[in-house]
């Protein structure tokens, strides 16, 4: 093996022998643009995670951008399941909103147009435990 590129080699019609040919070059396909958080979402979500941290409640995140949804994952432990994902689809802005957050059973606890009203499901008093 070679580090140079296949030539081939072809008759040219004449006497004097082959001549090289360059292969055509691959064409570069079109990667799909990727639908990720921007600043002002990143804060106000990297805001309620550090508090959630502090509290001991979570303690890694993974973040993910795909082609029709961005998502925000918050674990308990790293090689558990995320507790809670936090996605963006832009394509239900006019419809549910696009901002939600799901449970780790796939529930969706809250779902709206305004990131920071979604984020409220994580307040204290909403997370409330209820004594039985």
């Amino acid at each position: 093996m070679t580090d140079r590129p296949d030539y081939t080699a072809t008759s040219a019609g004449t006497d004097r022998g082959l001549t090289l040919v360059r292969p055509a070059a691959p064409q570069k396909r079109q990667r799909e643009p990727e639908i990720f958080f921007d600043r002002h979402e990143l804060d106000a979500i990297l805001s309620v995670y550090g508090r959630m941290v502090a509290d001991g409640e979570w303690r890694d995140y993974a973040m993910g951008g795909f082609k029709d949804v961005a998502v925000f994952s918050v674990f308990r432990r790293t090689s558990e399941m995320p507790l809670y994902r936090i996605e963006k689809r832009p394509k239900l802005a006019r419809k549910q909103g696009a901002y939600a957050v799901v449970a780790a059973t796939g529930l969706i606890l809250k779902r709206g147009h305004d990131l920071k009203q979604v984020l409220k499901v994580f307040d204290k008093r909403a997370l409330r435990l209820v004594d039985a």
